[in-house]
C-alpha cells in the first residue's frame, strides 16, 4: 500500500515505528483519528512476552544462587540472561516490528528510557525486560503518578541504584554499623538523586542536596528480599520489600513540606506530590515534545502539554492525546532521527520481515550499538540526532542494509517500497537514485539507507 500524504508519513514514522501500512486502518484519511484509537484501545501484555518468567521468580533465584556461592551465582545468572534477557529483547523486539498499535509501543520505548535501568548492574539484568514488563507497560496510558510508585518500589530499579543498601543512621541497623565505622553515613542517595534529577523535577527543578538527602531517608529501607544470609529465619524472595529496620525515622522535609513519620507511606506521599508537581509536569513536557516534535523543543508546545500534564493530574492517555493535537509535530515531517533500535525495527516493519534466527537479531542489536536496557547510564539513550548520527554509525547502518536487501524475496520492488515508506517526502534525488539501481537489492538498499527513511 502506498502513502500519500505527509500527514500518514508523520502518523507512521513519528509516532509510530515505520511502515506496515495496514489497507483498512484509516491512517490516510485521518492520521490524527489513527493515533486516537490506539490511546483509547486496551492495550493487555502482548501474547509474545505473556510466557516469560516474572522479575520475583528471577531475582529469587539469582540471590538463592549467591548464598550457594560465586560458581552457581554465574551459573543462574547466565542462564537467566540466555533465557530471560536475550530471549524477552528478541520477543519484544519481535512484537513491535509485527505491532499493528506503534504509537503505544513507541509510548513504551520512551518510559522506559525515562526509567531507564541498564544491566551494568549485571546481578539484576536479567529481570530488566519483566521490570518494563511489569513497571513500565500497565502504566502508559494511566496515571505518572501510578508509574513512578510501580518504578520507584520495583526490586530492578531499587537494586539498580543501591537503595537497599541504604540504612538510616539513626535506624536500629544504622546505629548498629555505625558503632563500628568513625565517619560516613549509610544512607545511599543514588535513587533519591535520581528520581529527583531525572524521574520528576529535572536538573533545574528546583531541589537541593538537602532535599536529595531527606527522600534518601524517606525511602531508607525501601529494598526487596534477595538480601538474605543461608542462616535466616526469613525465606528470600525476590519482591519489594520494606525494612522497617532499616528505615531513618522522624520527620523529613522535601522542598518545604513536612512529612510525618509514617515508614514505608511516607515514601509514597512524597512521590505523588512530585509526580504533580509544576517542575515535574515541565520536565516531562520538554522530554515528550523532544521526542515528538524537535531536538530543540518548541517552547510553546512545552508549555501546551505541562499545562495538560498539570490539569490532568498526570493522565497520560490525556498528554499523549494532547501530543497528537499539537501543531509542530506535523510541520516537519523528518526533524527527528532514528535511534539505531528504531531503525531496525522500522527497516524489518517496512519490509515485511520478523527474523525468526534469534542469534541473528542480538547480534543486529550489538554491532549496531543499541541492545535494549544497556543504557551507559541512568539518564538513557540520547533523544537527539548527535548521539545516532556520527559517520562510524551512519556506515554500520549502511552496511547492514546492504546485507539485509540481498535476503528481501525478489517480490520487494525498490518503487513500491518507497511510494510505502517514504513515498510522500522522498526528495528528487533519492527517487532518482533509485530508479536507477542497477538491481533490486541495490534499489530496496537504497531506499532504505536514505536520508528519509533514517529519520522520523
Amino acid at each position: 500500500m502506498s502513502l500519500k500524504s505527509v500527514d500518514a508519513f508523520i502518523a507512521l514514522n513519528r509516532f509510530g515505528l515505520g511502515g506496515r501500512v495496514l489497507p483498512a486502518s484509516g491512517i490516510e484519511d485521518d492520521p490524527r483519528g489513527w493515533l486516537r484509537t490506539q490511546i483509547s484501545a486496551q492495550h493487555a501484555i502482548p501474547k509474545r512476552l505473556a510466557g516469560f518468567e516474572g522479575s520475583a521468580a528471577i531475582i529469587e533465584s539469582i540471590h538463592k544462587a549467591r548464598v550457594e556461592g560465586p560458581a552457581e551465582l554465574q551459573r543462574v545468572t547466565g542462564g537467566h540472561y540466555r533465557q530471560s534477557f536475550n530471549r524477552e529483547i528478541v520477543a519484544r523486539t519481535r512484537h513491535m516490528i509485527e505491532s499493528n498499535w506503534p504509537f503505544f509501543e513507541r509510548m513504551v520505548l520512551f518510559w522506559s528510557n525515562h526509567f531507564t535501568v541498564s544491566n551494568s548492574k549485571r546481578i539484576v539484568g536479567p529481570a530488566i525486560p519483566a521490570f518494563e514488563r511489569e513497571a513500565i507497560r500497565p502504566h502508559v496510558l494511566g496515571r505518572f503518578s501510578d508509574m513512578l510508585k510501580a518504578v520507584s518500589s520495583h526490586a530492578v530499579m531499587i537494586s539498580y541504584l543501591d537503595n537497599m543498601a541504604s540504612i538510616g543512621d539513626n535506624s536500629p541497623a544504622g546505629k548498629r554499623r555505625n558503632r563500628n565505622r568513625t565517619s560516613g553515613s549509610s544512607i545511599n542517595e543514588n535513587l533519591a538523586r535520581e528520581i529527583l534529577e531525572l524521574h520528576t523535577l529535572g536538573v533545574d527543578g528546583g531541589y537541593t542536596q538537602h532535599d536529595v538527602v531527606e527522600l534518601a531517608k524517606i525511602i531508607s529501607g525501601w529494598s526487596h528480599g534477595g538480601l538474605r544470609r543461608s542462616e535466616s529465619a526469613h525465606l528470600i524472595h525476590g519482591g519489594f520489600e520494606f525494612r522497617s529496620a532499616f528505615h531513618e525515622p522522624g520527620d523529613k522535609t522535601v522542598l518545604g513540606k513536612r512529612y510525618r513519620e509514617s515508614g514505608v507511606d511516607e515514601g509514597y506521599e512524597v512521590l505523588a506530590d512530585l509526580a504533580v508537581h509544576p517542575s515535574t509536569a515541565k520536565h516531562i513536557a520538554t522530554k515528550l515534545v523532544r521526542h515528538f516534535v524537535d531536538d530543540e523543543p518548541p517552547a510553546a508546545a512545552i508549555e501546551r502539554i505541562a499545562s495538560v500534564f498539570l490539569n490532568t493530574d498526570g493522565d497520560l492517555a490525556e498528554v499523549a492525546a494532547a501530543l497528537v493535537d499539537l501543531d509542530e509535530p506535523w510541520q516537519s515531517p523528518t526533524a527527528k532521527v532514528k535511534t539505531h533500535y528504531e531503525f531496525i525495527v522500522a527497516v524489518h516493519r517496512a519490509t515485511g520481515q520478523a527474523d525468526r534466527n534469534g542469534r541473528k537479531m542480538l547480534t543486529l542489536l550489538r554491532e549496531l550499538g543499541q541492545v535494549p536496557f544497556t543504557a551507559p547510564t541512568p539518564a538513557g539513550w540520547p533523544d537527539v540526532a548527535s548521539g545516532w548520527i556520527a559517520p562510524e554509525a551512519l556506515m554500520r547502518r549502511v552496511e547492514w542494509v546492504r546485507g539485509f536487501a540481498a535476503t528481501l524475496p525478489a517480490s520487494v520492488y525498490p518503487d513500491q517500497l518507497l511510494d510505502s515508506t517514504i513515498g510522500p517526502v522522498a526528495s528528487q534525488r533519492t527517487a532518482v537514485w533509485v530508479s536507477r539501481a542497477p538491481s533490486g537489492d541495490a534499489g530496496n538498499a537504497l531506499v532504505l539507507a536514505s536520508p528519509e527513511f533514517q529519520r522520523r
